[in-house]
């Protein structure tokens, strides 16, 4: 029945991907993925973008008022010594976002989506979706694993990889019936194992 959403959704806006670009391919496959997985009732945890983003607006909104206060210098000097003042903590927060963005490269990695549980569910965790199409590949690699791999109910990550090109047409559309199914069939086996083991 969710293949048939896929379907119907490709009929009324057929997503389409520049074939000569790995990274037009790639993003498309990716934005499924997430609207699968999402469809599948695991909620996204955004947490880390939400701390990145809040640290961002801050750090912009100290240099917006260093640079428009509207006072000329002689006169805006007490001002700028506490800009001056608060740059320890922007660099503080150079340093923390480089320390967020080393855990993203060495934590994250090539995921593009990170799940809370389903709702109601009390014997799983969330999801890490991971993706990987290297550059002159056609070869898709889909991983699902736990988010919280420590956990007693992790389970074992699954995997496929495949020929993007048997979910492109000619023109590079995606034909999302076939690779709803296959996203979905990976999900159905990650629960599988999860069923398994228990």
């Amino acid at each position: 029945m969710e293949a048939k959403k896929g379907e119907t959704a490709s009929n009324k806006n057929p997503k389409k991907a520049n074939l000569l670009d790995h990274h037009s391919i790639k993003h498309i496959l990716d934005e499924s993925v997430t609207e699968i997985v999402k469809s599948k009732g695991y909620p996204e945890n955004v947490r880390m973008s939400n701390i990145r983003l809040l640290i961002g607006t801050i750090i912009i909104i100290i240099a917006l008022f260093a640079q428009f206060y509207n006072k000329k210098f002689p006169e805006n000097r007490n001002f700028l010594i506490g800009c001056i003042t608060l740059y320890p903590f922007s660099s503080t927060y150079i340093v923390f976002n480089g320390v967020l963005q080393l855990i993203i490269y060495v934590k994250e990695k090539n995921a593009i989506l990170f799940t809370y549980p389903p709702t109601g569910s009390f014997h799983t965790t969330g999801l890490v979706v991971t993706s990987k199409l290297p550059r002159f590949s056609d070869k898709y690699t889909l991983i699902i694993s736990s988010a919280d791999p420590e956990s007693i109910s992790a389970k074992p990550p699954v995997e496929f990889t495949k020929s993007v090109t048997q979910w492109f047409t000619k023109e590079g559309v995606l034909v999302e019936g076939l690779f709803w199914k296959e996203v979905e069939d990976l999900i159905n086996k990650y629960a599988e194992e999860t069923k398994k083991s228990k």
